[in-house]
């Protein structure tokens, strides 16, 4: 089979093409023909052999996430059978063998979902990473919901920094499905175009010098929970826009500023701060992402494409090299590989 490997970490140009050896599922995993494979950030810091990804020494297939049909099934799997749809989240996480820029990938099955019919694969090469990590940050407030729903979140404002990132178009999909008021922030105009269409209420450009001031204006009470993307860099901004025992969902540090935090104020209003990192939560919260994700997925709640507030932007397997570059240079919108045909 085809598939898109490297052997030591660097740039993109220590991806390439091989055939590999096409192999059969033991216990607790599955055997997926991968049919779209999605590029994230944590793809590319990994082959550079940095960030919580890392690979390890050794043959290595890029990508963690990807969509795909299940065409084996593993000695003691149960609720998946040859011919299911599935949509796969960090297939590669200390598995390096198991990316999905390879037609077929040998996962574990905790790690696939199944792919609701009438969703397409782009949609569900698009969710792991992202819907998983936004689905986490809106679920980890002392006095909001564990699950999502339709109406979960009822009567709740979220704020999404950086609303036209992967994980930001998530965040404000899953919050608006599950019923909350969505603001979110952007660096520009064009930005702010993609977060409306994904289905924000308020957008507010955080170059405005009286940022905080405006979401004040739209959420006079403060805001109830924070999606944050960069946590240094926001830290003024959110203390000031949350209210007594709000929650701040931090899943990165963009820009790598120091957090630094008022304690005074962060003690007097029980401001909670959570930090957000998918490969160490717990198996009850993995269980949860995946069955709301694909119960949102479902209902049609997270679409992809521009008119959706994410761009796609593909290439074949053959450009991985060109894929993960897309990416590390920061292209707005999702980068996906398509791997088999449609």
């Amino acid at each position: 089979m085809r598939a898109i490997v490297y052997r030591r970490p660097g740039d993109s140009s220590v991806l390439e093409p091989s055939e590999r050896e096409i192999g059969e599922p033991g216990p607790g995993e599955l055997r997926v023909r991968v049919v779209v494979s999605g590029v994230n950030p944590t793809d590319w810091k990994s082959r550079r052999g940095s960030g919580s990804a890392a690979a390890t020494a050794g043959l290595t297939v890029p990508n963690q996430d990807g969509a795909g049909i299940v065409d084996a099934v593993g000695p003691d799997v149960t609720g998946f059978a040859v011919g299911d749809r599935v949509w796969l989240a960090i297939s590669a996480w200390q598995r390096p063998e198991s990316g999905t820029a390879q037609e077929s990938t040998i996962t574990l099955a905790e790690r696939a979902f199944p792919l609701p019919d009438g969703v397409s694969f782009d949609v569900g090469a698009s969710l792991g990473v992202p819907a998983v990590t936004a689905h986490r940050a809106l679920t980890v407030s002392e006095d909001g919901p564990s699950r999502l729903h339709p109406g979960a979140l009822a009567g709740t404002t979220v704020l999404v920094a950086g609303g036209a990132g992967a994980v930001g178009h998530a965040a404000i999909q899953l919050a608006r499905w599950a019923g909350a008021t969505v603001i979110t922030t952007v660096s520009s105009p064009e930005k702010a175009a993609l977060a409306t269409a994904a289905g924000a209420h308020e957008v507010v450009l955080y170059r405005d010098p009286d940022v905080a001031g405006r979401i004040r204006a739209i959420a006079p009470g403060g805001v109830d929970l924070v999606v944050e993307v960069a946590a240094g860099a926001n830290a003024a901004l959110d203390q000031a826009v949350t209210h007594e025992r709000s929650t701040i969902a931090s899943y990165g540090n963009d820009g790598g500023m120091p957090l630094t935090i008022d304690f005074g104020r962060a003690i007097s209003l029980n401001l909670r701060y959570q930090f957000v990192l998918i490969y160490t939560m717990g198996a009850t919260a993995w269980a949860a992402a995946g069955e709301d994700v694909t119960a949102a997925a479902r209902d049609g709640a997270l679409a992809v494409g521009e008119e959706a507030g994410l761009p796609l932007h593909r290439y074949p397997l053959e450009q991985a090299a060109a894929a993960h570059d897309a990416v590390e240079g920061g292209v707005v919108g999702k980068v996906l590989i398509d791997v088999a045909p449609q």
